[in-house]
This record gives structure tokens, sequence and C-alpha cells, in this order.
């Protein structure tokens, strides 16, 4: 009987990094603009310079983003491609929060994104020896709340009006009017609409 991969010589690399590629995974935008918003992005997003907002939104439309009206983005915001980027109207972004969108980012209209939440469109395959890209998008629907400090994993739907707890784990979508939280996270009840 054949030793299975993990006995046979369970210190060497299951995955071989070294061949990784992306693929046909294409950024878009071109390499001189997302040259450009890097540094844009370090200078005005990412740093704690006082930028107020209103410009924020008009740099991020010059960069191809899509930003609805009334739109509030708190500094220390990273953003990878702008140009996947789309918020609703009356989205409130929190400090620290992480839009690491290789693939796109949608959110509704009067979502509210907290504190330090990361938006994670891109993992890998380990079953594949070359750690294949896997992107996905992700959506946040109308009046939805994703809480401090979470996690949304490739192509998770946060449905209308649901709310994710802070310091969850999103690993899948989360039906319309829910609250989910915990790691993975998981129902809890019914979101009941304001008094």
């Amino acid at each position: 009987m054949a030793d299975s991969p993990a006995t046979e010589n369970p210190s060497k690399p299951w995955v071989d990094l070294a061949s990784f590629t992306t693929g046909d995974y294409d950024p878009g935008g071109g390499k001189l603009r997302r040259v450009l918003w890097w540094y844009t992005s370090l200078l005005l997003f990412e740093s704690g310079w006082f930028l107020p907002i209103a410009p924020k939104r008009v740099i991020l439309r010059w960069f191809g983003a899509r930003i609805g009206k009334g739109v509030v983005i708190k500094p220390h915001l990273r953003i990878k491609y702008p140009w996947r980027l789309a918020f609703g109207d009356h989205c409130w972004i929190g400090q620290g929060s992480w839009f690491d969108n290789i693939e796109d980012i949608r959110l509704g209209d009067h979502v509210c994104v907290s504190q330090d939440v990361y938006l994670c469109t891109g993992s890998h395959d380990h079953r594949t020896r070359t750690f294949d890209l896997t992107p996905g998008a992700i959506v946040i629907e109308n009046g939805a709340w994703v809480a401090a400090s979470s996690l949304l994993l490739p192509g998770v739907v946060v449905g209308a009006n649901a709310l994710v707890a802070g310091g969850s784990v999103v690993t899948k979508s989360v039906e319309p009017g829910k609250i989910v939280g915990g790691n993975p996270a998981q129902v809890l009840r019914d979101r009941q609409p304001p008094q």
C-alpha cells in the first residue's frame, strides 16, 4: 500500500508557490492607472491626513469607482482597485476598513461598513499544487450593516437589511433581514425594522 502524500514526507510543501500565476485574471485599470492609484491611496486615503469627504468621492470617481450621493468615507481606508467598486447612496465606510477588491465589491443604498472591516474578494485553491487564484465578488445589499472588525470572504452576498455582528467571519451569504455572528458566522435571529 502506497504512502499518502502526508506520510511519505510530512515536511515537504504540498504547494509550489514558485509556480503560482494569476492565470487569466486581469485587475483592469491599466498599469499606469494602478500605479497612480497606489500613490493616491497611500497619500489621501490610507494616511491619517485630513481630507474632506467630498474630494474623496471625486477622486474615487476619477479612478472609475461608482459612488452615490451622500457617501461618508472615514480615514485609513484601503481600496485595492477603485474601478471595481460601487457604492450606493448614503453609505458609511468606517475608519480602517480594507476593500481588498481584486473582484467587484458592490454596496447598495444606506449600507454601513463599520471600522476595521475586511472585505476579501480573493483566495486560493489549496487543493491545487499551484495555489490557483479563486476570486469572487462581494455584494452588500440595501440597508445592511457590517459591524466592526468583521471579515467577509469571496462570493458573499449580505442580503438587504441584514446585520453582521462585530468580529464575525462571514464565509457564506446572509439572507435578507437576518442577524449573523460568530466564526464562522451563523444566523442568530431575525432583524426587526426600527420602530
